[in-house]
């Protein structure tokens, strides 16, 4: 069974996080998966907007945890501090559920989100033990607030779903059965848009925040592989994965 699955309605593509079993985390090789998908998505012009969603009942759990205390090859941190490469072609996310550390980074690289009212979000970093490598220490307080999001980095406690609206982090909450179509919709509006005034406008927005986004990408890239080096330990995650599991369930159950 593939790790990710892609499906076309119209001119939109449906890209989904199929590790139902693992609640869709993160393997390096999946990690290889979703930028490369995107990427050839986004050079497709048939393809006029993504959707980025999780296979139920989670959205992204973050970095898998078994391979993150063993082989640790999921701890990817390289000089990008993306997911995916910069594209042309808008991406919606449709959190259908719990989006975690990782996962809430790819909500953040995602150029708005719709939720479903089981969604919820949190930054488990620091419970962990890694740093971000995608950018959240300058993706999350742009769409938050940095009050906020110190508070949801230092505590690793969830947000869920109507507290994410109000607080900027998501653009609306629905009924979970209908978050997909709401997405495809909101995709197919995109769609009937010029696409190359959808694209320039991607571009400028990307390109107006791109100098202060780099700067710090750049620092956390440095802080995260510096962190790496020398702190982290694949047995010391080991030792914690029962204790962030039973957390996580207890705050969102």
């Amino acid at each position: 069974m593939s790790e990710l699955t892609v499906e076309r309605q119209d001119d939109v593509a449906i890209v989904t996080l199929n590790r139902p079993e693992r609640r869709n985390a993160l393997t390096a090789s999946l990690m290889v998966s979703i930028a490369e998908t995107l990427s050839g998505l986004d050079a497709d012009q048939a393809v006029g907007a993504i959707v980025l969603t999780g296979h139920d009942p989670a959205f992204c759990s973050g970095l898998d945890l078994s391979e993150l205390s063993t082989s640790a090859t999921n701890l990817r941190i390289d000089e990008t501090g993306r997911p995916w490469p910069r594209l042309t072609t808008p991406v919606i996310g449709a959190i259908n559920g719990p989006a975690v550390t990782g996962g809430l980074e790819l909500v953040l690289h995602c150029d708005f989100a719709i939720a479903s009212e089981r969604a919820a979000f949190a930054d488990t970093h620091s419970r962990v033990g890694v740093m971000p490598g995608w950018g959240l220490s300058m993706l999350l307080p742009q769409a938050v607030g940095l009050r906020r999001a110190k508070q949801m980095s230092f505590t690793g406690n969830y947000v869920l779903a109507e507290q994410a609206l109000q607080w900027g982090l998501v653009n609306r909450v629905v009924r979970h059965e209908a978050l997909l179509d709401e997405a495809v919709q909101t995709a197919k509006d995109i769609c009937s848009n010029d696409r190359d005034a959808v694209a320039t406008l991607l571009t400028l927005y990307d390109d107006n925040a791109a100098d202060q986004i780099a700067s710090g990408l750049q620092r956390e890239w440095t802080l995260a592989r510096e962190w790496r080096d020398r702190v982290f330990s694949p047995e010391t995650v080991g030792a914690r994965r029962s204790g962030i599991r039973e957390r996580g369930r207890d705050q969102i159950s």
